[in-house]
């Protein structure tokens, strides 16, 4: 009965790839594990198989986890610029209050996965498969996005400024103290979205034009129009 109250969980260790495989991933049978306050940064944890870990105040500056299995990991408040998530699968999985900017998940899997409070800043998203896919409260400046659907979704203090948002379907989506300023959107469609909660500083009057069918503020009107000089009085 003990081991019902036993904490498991790995804490404040330097772990490289030998520790992890000694933990055992899933393959051998051991089962998820807790890391919590651990140094994995710059480990190749390529391709293992970490579904349902939970990773808590960990560093993974430049960590590799290309090709992982990752599904239903959590990640909380962890830090890790440049990490590598190229084609891991990370469905349902949780992220919150976690820095991974300028990583790379690229072709990663992110089907019903979550970001809340996250910094994500020059994340590259290119060819991901993101059914379902969620943002709040998270940086996402000069992130790589196009293409993602943010069909009817509400979209609640998401930062893209300078994103490149080319093709992505934002038609019904509503917007609440969110940023596109500056962001690409070419080829993306708006009809039916609400985006009187959206900074629109920067998007030239040419791009206002894939804006048709969108609601804006008045406000924003003018401001789309002074960008090419002209004043509403």
């Amino acid at each position: 009965m003990d081991d019902l109250f036993t904490d498991r969980s790995i804490r404040d260790r330097i772990m490289d790839r030998p520790a992890i495989e000694a933990l055992g991933n899933g393959a051998a049978g051991n089962g998820a594990q807790t890391l919590i306050g651990c140094d994995l940064e710059g480990a190749d944890l390529s391709r293992l198989d970490l579904s349902g870990w939970i990773f808590e105040r960990c560093t993974l500056r430049r960590a590799d986890l290309a090709g992982a299995r990752l599904e239903r990991t959590v990640w909380r408040s962890c830090r890790g610029a440049f990490a590598n998530f190229t084609g891991c699968d990370l469905s349902e999985a949780a992220f919150a209050a976690s820095d991974f900017n300028n990583g790379s998940m690229k072709r990663a899997t992110l089907e019903a996965a979550r970001f809340t409070g996250c910094k994500l800043t020059g994340v590259d998203f290119s060819e991901s498969r993101a059914l379902d896919l969620h943002f709040e409260e998270t940086l996402l400046i000069n992130a790589k996005l196009a293409g993602r659907s943010f069909h009817k979704a509400k979209l609640l203090r998401l930062d893209f400024s300078q994103a490149d948002l080319r093709k992505c379907d934002f038609r019904m989506a509503s917007f609440e103290d969110c940023s596109l300023r500056d962001a690409v959107v070419d080829g993306a469609r708006f009809e039916g979205a609400d985006l009187r909660g959206a900074d629109l500083g920067g998007i030239r009057l040419d791009d206002a034009s894939r804006f048709r069918g969108a609601t804006i503020s008045r406000a924003q009107a003018a401001q789309l129009l002074s960008e090419v000089g002209l004043k509403v009085s």
